[in-house]
């Protein structure tokens, strides 16, 4: 259960992430009330996985999934570039993210 706490947490934080460019330096009531809640809720999430997974692995794993997240969702909806040494990079992010479930 603590894995797809840990999962839900980093789809989270790039919730939070995203809400957090759309609040226009919070400037956006709704934008800015989706980052609260979606960073409390994130937090919460990865304080409970921390009780069965190791801090290192669980913190890596949160912040990869919420890094390829946000860099996707960049990609696909707000134009950012999707050039292939930038996907090769985040294949790289997904390699380590596998890894350290694997290997914990």
């Amino acid at each position: 259960m603590a894995w797809l706490v840990l999962f839900v947490s980093g789809i989270l934080e790039t919730v939070w992430a995203v809400a957090l460019d759309k609040s226009e330096a919070f400037s956006k009531p709704l934008a800015t009330t989706v980052f609260v809640v979606a960073l409390i809720l994130s937090m919460i999430g990865l304080g409970w996985a921390l009780r069965d997974i190791p801090v290192g692995t669980a913190y890596a794993i949160w912040v990869g999934i919420g890094a390829i997240g946000t860099a996707v969702v960049g990609m696909a909806w707000l134009g950012e570039s999707a050039s292939l040494p930038r996907i090769a990079c985040l294949l790289l992010v997904v390699a380590g993210v596998v890894g350290l479930k694997i290997y914990h």
